[in-house]
């Protein structure tokens, strides 16, 4: 039987207003993370291990970082048709940019007409996990439904938190009801204290899928959204169903990440998805050879350097990573972090931080529970993550939860 024609839709327009100032000149997607990565490559990683070589990236807001890191590191074979293209907004059908997720395909129909694909794989591009999306695709097709929801289970505590998958008791792969945020919901069948919730990544047949975006642009009163309006309009049509992810298995993943998901859509969320690579045995494993993350860091740098082995000038790094180009001349780093070229001098203490590119801590600083963002420069003597309220009077930003953030370029002074 001939393989299905499958097109990959990620959508990468996202503004990301909740993870300012990480956002101020750069789409979400395009926020590195875990070193060497950027959000998108964990989506895309997702698409080229499942075997799925057509894929678009539909971008809109401050996307130019995005569309560099894309051209310069995702490189498909031509001679195979396969590609990873980013395609701006292009205001196609009116003189207005994406409205939402569904006009984002809706204006980019085009797509369609000429790769002409069985099925379209539909995901975002800010979320940490791994996923075969082969095998949600067989599920899809197995249930004869044209439209697929992939959902998680969540406590069910945090239903309000999330789009929730209710199923119809008679049949749980099919979606009874699909309900944001709700207050009250009851649980699963098999777990009654979980629920499931929207992980944002859709599978449709094609022409269900041109069908529905064209109905959905022609309703005024439509927010244009996938989760809020074109699931919805399946579902009301008994055409909608459900893949568990707790179905869908990893090739290389433990049973301590083999469910791994992370909408790492606060600042909060962005730090703790941090802390999850770095113990000994990690939340989420980057070491997964069997399902490896593709792109990342490509430079031409050299390994990292720990120099001065004097008992009180010791260079030295624990339960942390550590990218290509660092140098740590004397100082410390405990549960952190560090992306490629940063420099940590002599008597520094990071401790519990993610540093960006070109980061330079200078000699007697404490970094504690921050975010740098690139090129962030810390004065020696200086301290930050120490006292919030002097933080925030510098014009960082600083959470609730007490993580500083310091946008990119900014200089921490003593």
């Amino acid at each position: 039987m001939a393989q299905p024609r499958v097109l990959a839709i990620v959508l990468a327009g996202g503004e990301g207003k909740r993870l300012m100032p990480l956002t101020v000149d750069r789409a979400k997607p395009a926020v590195p993370f875990g070193g060497i990565y950027r959000l998108i490559d964990f989506s895309l990683s997702n698409m080229i291990n499942s075997g799925f070589l057509k894929v678009v990236v539909l971008t809109q807001y401050k996307s130019h970082s995005l569309d560099r890191h894309i051209s310069k590191t995702w490189r498909m074979s031509d001679m195979l048709g396969n590609y990873i293209a980013p395609v701006p907004a292009q205001q196609r059908v009116g003189k207005h940019w994406f409205l939402g997720s569904a006009d984002a395909i809706y204006q980019s129909l085009n797509l369609l007409d000429d790769e002409r694909p069985d099925y379209v794989v539909i995901t975002g591009a800010d979320n940490i996990y791994r996923m075969d999306f082969s095998q949600m695709l067989e599920h899809h097709i197995a249930s004869g439904l044209p439209c697929t929801v992939a959902g998680i289970r969540q406590p069910r505590s945090l239903a309000d938190q999330f789009g929730v998958i209710e199923t119809d008791p008679d049949n749980r792969g099919k979606i009874k009801a699909f309900v944001e945020k709700p207050k009250d919901t009851p649980g699963l069948p098999d777990s009654p204290e979980e629920i499931l919730a929207s992980m944002g990544n859709y599978i449709m047949d094609a022409d269900a899928l041109l069908e529905a975006v064209t109905v959905d642009a022609a309703d005024e009163g439509s927010k244009h959204d996938m989760g809020g309006n074109i699931v919805p309009w399946f579902v009301d049509r008994g055409a909608a169903g459900v893949y568990d992810f707790k179905d869908n298995h990893v090739p290389g993943s433990s049973e301590r990440d083999r469910d791994y998901w992370r909408d790492v859509g606060t600042v909060d969320a962005f730090f703790d998805a941090h802390q999850d690579l770095i113990s000994v045995t990690p939340v989420f494993n980057l070491y997964n050879d069997r399902w490896p993350l593709f792109a990342g860091y490509q430079a031409a740098m050299p390994p990292a350097k720990f120099v001065y082995g004097h008992h009180e000038r010791l260079g030295h790094a624990v339960d942390s990573i550590v990218s290509p180009g660092v140098i740590v001349s004397g100082g410390e780093v405990i549960s952190s972090v560090l992306s490629p070229g940063v420099r940590v001098n002599s008597w520094s203490s990071v401790r519990e931080s993610v540093l960006m590119d070109g980061v330079e801590v200078g000699r007697n600083t404490v970094v504690n529970r921050a975010i740098l963002d690139k090129y962030v420069r810390v004065e020696e003597g200086a301290m930050v993550g120490i006292d919030p309220e002097r933080d925030r009077e510098r014009g960082f930003t600083v959470t609730e939860s007490g993580i500083t953030v310091v946008a990119k370029g900014q200089v921490v002074a003593r």
